[in-house]
């Protein structure tokens, strides 16, 4: 596929809707705190996923919430869920949304989820409309 350049504004309602129901459906369960890292990491992967081929020349290397996305993601499936940057993006604790280290353990609550997801969400409006 070929790399995305704008979004629908249904495709990111949708995307919205999904986040909202996923997150109702979760709680609904009322599941222990322990489990809520595993999820919330699922849905910051799910969340990229919806966003996968979006041009990387687009999203810049600025450290911004969709850098962080795609690092998490990355570094939950290719490094055990420990927080690895790659060099050409300039994320730091300072200017991320969520303020994880590099070699931490990513550790995702609903606040951070939500806060994440919302600045990702305005990013990709502002970046691919």
């Amino acid at each position: 596929m070929l790399a995305v350049t704008s979004y629908a504004p249904d495709h990111v309602a949708a995307c919205h809707n999904r986040i909202a129901a996923d997150l109702a459906a979760y709680e609904a369960c009322a599941p222990s705190a322990a489990l809520d890292p595993v999820f919330y990491g699922m849905m910051v992967m799910a969340l990229d996923r919806w966003f996968v081929h979006r041009q990387r020349s687009l999203e810049g290397k600025d450290g911004n919430a969709l850098n962080e996305v795609r690092v998490i993601s990355d570094s939950i499936v290719g490094h055990g869920g420990m927080l690895v940057v790659d060099k050409g993006i300039k994320l730091t604790p300072e200017t991320s949304v969520l303020g994880l280290e590099p070699g931490a353990t990513i550790l995702i609550g609903k606040e951070g989820f939500q806060r994440l997801s919302d600045a990702f969400l305005a990013e990709i409006e502002a970046r691919y409309p």
